[in-house]
């Protein structure tokens, strides 16, 4: 599995990014997390609001910080 972090590197994108670590590790999950913070690379996901959080090439979030319990789910799906 492979997650990306989409944003400048913002709090939030920090939030993010700490909460899908804690989803990873509550599920027993391992999976690669990579961080994209280059505007083209983010906008070509499609995301207009930061920050957001791409499964497996798929967006499944932006715009705001989901918690470590809304992201488990997303996991499961993936």
């Amino acid at each position: 599995m492979i997650i990306k972090i989409l944003g400048s590197g913002c709090k939030k994108c920090v939030a993010l990014a700490d909460n899908t670590k804690a989803a990873l590790t509550a599920a027993n999950v391992d999976a690669e997390i990579i961080k994209i913070t280059d505007i083209v690379d983010i906008a070509r996901f499609g995301i207009m609001s930061t920050p957001g959080l791409v499964i497996d090439e798929q967006v499944v979030s932006s715009g705001r910080v989901l918690s470590a319990t809304e992201i488990a789910p997303l996991l499961k799906r993936h």
